[in-house]
């Protein structure tokens, strides 16, 4: 990857500022744009449309989807426009994903307008095709996301604590989102006694318990959205923790040694990942967020441990490195 000078903040104007971003991908930056819009007559539906859809006001989903695919293209047309290889091949990928999830968002904004779920559902034939047809759609724009990631190995940038923040960022955010296919597993029960809801966001119970607010996690159960989300946002958390510590090297020398940047890169990734399979694993064993037993406590405090061990280790550079020889 290269820092291109296209698409550095411009000295003024905010229509200026949009113009450039809308420069990086335009496929994805529009439909970010609409997803902006769609979240503000999402929050207008919660606020005047009090009907409610397993647990949640209807218009929960389509509000933390819009936000969520915002955040999404956004961060690849960014991505996507630093690309100095294979860009040709990553835009189309883009433009790709911008298309297909432009049409996932139709379909649960319609379903919410009719009144029903959008996820799972095969209450009728016509919603069975429906919820089909959006499991390939969503299997494409994971193929299309994994696409742009191998492009990003194949790009490196001359900074080597971004390309590593970057890439695990991209891998993570690639497995949290196919730890989406989880949910679409009829569950035991459902298989049984031929249920119209095939899958659940839920593990060990019916979706549409208690939750935490908004977000709707389960409170009482394991919920497969949790490390799904963690997952996802990798893509976003690690580069900014990148950026972060480049910003706090201007201050603290040690932070300025490149070898120190990626070490501890490399301990965020690997504290990133191991919270990644605890999330996951404490979600298929139908366990709450909320209430760990004492075996998920041990977990965590194990990676909270590595991880800080690992950072005073990566902070311990040779003195040699970190601040220049007095006479």
């Amino acid at each position: 990857m290269t820092t291109s000078t296209a698409t550095a903040p411009p000295t003024s104007g905010a229509g200026h500022c949009l113009a450039e971003a809308f420069r990086w991908h335009r496929p994805l930056m529009s439909l970010a744009a609409a997803m902006a819009g769609l979240m503000v007559v999402g929050v207008v539906g919660m606020l005047t449309d009090h009907r409610v859809l397993t647990g949640l006001p209807i218009w929960d989903k389509p509000t933390k989807f819009a936000l969520s695919v915002l955040i999404y293209s956004v961060t690849w047309a960014w991505f996507i426009a630093q690309l100095d290889r294979a860009r040709r091949a990553a835009w189309w990928a883009g433009a790709v994903s911008a298309v297909l999830l432009g049409l996932e968002m139709v379909y649960i904004v319609g379903q919410v307008i009719c009144g029903t779920t959008s996820h799972f559902n095969q209450t009728t034939p016509f919603n069975a095709t429906l919820w089909r047809t959006m499991g390939g759609v969503i299997a494409l724009v994971w193929i299309a996301t994994l696409i742009v990631c191998v492009i990003l190995f194949l790009s490196p940038g001359p900074d080597r604590a971004r390309n590593l923040a970057v890439r695990a960022g991209a891998v993570i955010a690639v497995v949290g989102m196919a730890l989406g296919f989880l949910m679409t597993i009829p569950t035991a029960d459902q298989i049984a006694h031929g249920a119209r809801i095939a899958g659940a966001h839920t593990v060990g119970l019916a979706d549409g318990g208690p939750g935490l607010p908004l977000l709707g996690w389960s409170t009482v159960g394991g919920d497969l959205r949790i490390p799904h989300f963690v997952g996802m946002h990798a893509l976003q958390l690690i580069p900014l923790l990148a950026i972060g510590l480049e910003f706090l090297g201007r201050n603290r020398l040690v932070l300025r040694q490149p070898a120190v940047k990626v070490r501890l890169i490399e301990v965020a990734v690997a504290g990133y990942a191991a919270l990644l399979a605890l999330l996951t694993w404490q979600a298929l064993r139908g366990q709450s967020i909320v209430h760990p037993d004492l075996l998920t406590d041990l977990a965590i405090a194990a990676v909270v441990l590595g991880v800080g061990t690992g950072a005073t280790v990566a902070l311990r550079a040779p003195a040699s490195q970190v601040a220049p020889r007095t006479s």
